[in-house]
């Protein structure tokens, strides 16, 4: 199943290839075109990052506390 993150990273080269070479062809000279779509590229990764963040499913956090239950140590925060 193809998700949110998968897209993302599907879509980093397409907007750098895609919006460079757009631009490139219209016109822009390279450097602006290159700034420009790594600009894109870098917000994707921004908003995937911050705006959608990967977040721990409760199902994964039972899981690791059942584990670290049944192993018999204590986990210790490094905080």
């Amino acid at each position: 199943m193809t998700g949110y993150y998968d897209l993302i990273l599907a879509l980093i080269p397409i907007a750098l290839l895609g919006i460079g070479g757009a631009l490139l062809v219209a016109g822009v000279p390279q450097s602006v075109a290159v700034s420009l779509a790594g600009t894109t590229a870098f917000g994707m990764m921004g908003h995937a990052i911050f705006v959608n963040g990967p977040v721990e499913t409760a199902a994964s956090t039972a899981a690791s506390t059942s584990q670290t239950q049944s192993s018999g140590s204590t986990a210790i925060q490094a905080d």
